[in-house]
């Protein structure tokens, strides 16, 4: 297993997941903080980001925050996860 930490903003024009100098990381998201979209979007673009199945991906923490704590988990090459 390896837990990232995802500053996420919302309501951005394109999605994207950026890695930060610290380690964590930087979501922009289309979508609103409304409802899950946002949370949704994130597993999503976590998933598709280290080449995982969307279902070896868990929020740990933050459902509601901007700070989110994002668990992959590594069944496969374990190099694909930086």
């Amino acid at each position: 297993m390896k837990t990232l930490q995802i500053k996420v903003k919302p309501n951005a024009r394109v999605s994207v997941l950026e890695p930060l100098p610290d380690g964590s990381y930087q979501a922009r998201l289309k979508s609103p903080p409304v409802d899950g979209k946002a949370n949704a979007e994130l597993v999503a673009l976590v998933a598709a980001h280290f080449g995982v199945a969307k279902s070896a991906v868990h929020l740990k923490s933050g459902a509601a925050s901007r700070m989110k704590r994002v668990t992959l988990a590594m069944d496969g090459d374990p190099r694909k996860i930086g």
